[in-house]
């Protein structure tokens, strides 16, 4: 059987975007791919499946015990879910009950963001509600301490770099405050590099993007405290049942973590370094200035900034968007008129049809 883009009518894309879920996220290796065939050609008792891939990755990572599921997002609701039933079946088969009342989730107001969906929705999905703590422009561990009261189920720290950064209390300074108050502390650290740093600095669940970060298929991690991933696992007889994973996948994040572990990712030394001639390269085109700028959320992430002079930044995307293959760009910050490379997924003869498809542009633009 053959697959290809033209079976389905599809444009071939060029992500400079990143690891971005509108493209698909990663590459999955063969590695993986053939994880995910054993688990695609095997059975399992599922609720095994889950226990034993939990504690795998438990030891891998050094905490209590995991739980794989479909999505980081998944992760959000199904821990909030967890935090306010703490256990209860009935919870699990009523997760909006107004039995339970004890479903207030605190989190700074600059956290409070639209990554795709806003976190507030998979926080309401959970059952939970919302309270923001601090301003837009910081929250301190006293605006969060101020927030709680007696119907707080957890606080919640989103790491991202859609987030506000400046102002802005540590994952350590939260988990002091949650373990004051004797709550706990959900971190939604989906997209970031470091699988060991949220847990050892207090966060009770931790919640990953599969595809992200550890370059999996479409999928989730949630690792932390044995007696809340109980909690959160017994949710795949409620909520969670709409959010299952199937085992092909589970298999396949379990052996992405394995060798991202054994691996590493790409360096941000060596992401500068493939850099440097792509940036050369554009430089050279009329009206464009180019150079390398480090991720926003202080990431070792490594882009080409891009400014467009004399023309609008969103037409040059849109015309990079429009062709065979679409070329994906970081859009956040065109409305100052630069575009961002992201090119931890670009290869060199990418990045050569990057710079001949902008060139083309330009000129045309100039005409």
């Amino acid at each position: 059987m053959t697959i290809s883009y033209d079976k389905f009518g599809l444009m071939e894309v060029i992500n400079a975007s990143g690891k971005m879920t509108i493209l698909g996220v990663s590459k999955v290796s063969e590695n993986v791919q053939a994880a995910q065939r054993f688990g695609g050609e095997h059975f399992f008792e599922m609720s095994e499946l889950f226990i034993q891939t939990g504690a795998y990755i438990a030891k891998l990572l050094e905490v209590e015990d995991a739980q794989i599921v479909s999505s980081a997002s998944a992760g959000i609701a199904q821990s909030v879910a967890a935090v306010i039933g703490q256990g209860s079946m009935y919870h699990a088969y009523h997760p909006y009950t107004d039995r339970i009342q004890k479903r207030e989730i605190v989190l700074p107001k600059g956290h409070n963001v639209d990554y795709g969906t806003p976190v507030e929705v998979m926080v309401s999905q959970g059952g939970g509600q919302v309270v923001e703590a601090g301003y837009a422009n910081g929250c301190s561990p006293e605006q969060m301490e101020m927030m709680i009261t007696d119907q707080t189920a957890a606080l919640l720290y989103i790491k991202s770099h859609h987030t506000v950064q400046k102002s802005m209390l540590t994952v350590a300074e939260a988990a002091a405050v949650a373990k004051k108050y004797q709550l706990p502390l959900i971190v939604d650290a989906a997209a970031e590099e470091d699988l060991y740093q949220y847990s050892k600095a207090g966060a009770d669940l931790i919640i990953y993007s599969g595809a992200k970060a550890i370059e999996g298929p479409s999928s989730g991690l949630v690792i932390g405290k044995k007696q809340y991933i109980e909690w959160l696992r017994l949710q795949g007889k409620g909520i969670g049942r709409a959010m299952k994973i199937g085992k092909e996948n589970v298999m396949g994040l379990t052996q992405a973590l394995e060798d991202r572990l054994a691996n590493g990712s790409e360096t941000g030394e060596s992401m500068k370094q493939r850099l440097a001639p792509f940036i050369d390269q554009l430089d050279q085109i009329e009206s464009l200035e180019a150079k390398s700028v480090q991720d926003g959320a202080g990431r070792a992430i490594y882009r080409a900034s891009v400014k467009v002079q004399n023309k609008s930044a969103f037409e040059v995307i849109e015309a990079l968007k429009a062709e065979d293959p679409a070329i994906y760009t970081r859009e956040y910050q065109a409305n100052n008129g630069i575009i961002e490379f992201d090119i931890r997924a670009v290869n060199e003869a990418e990045m050569d049809k990057i710079v001949r498809r902008l060139r083309e542009i330009m000129e045309k633009e100039s005409e």
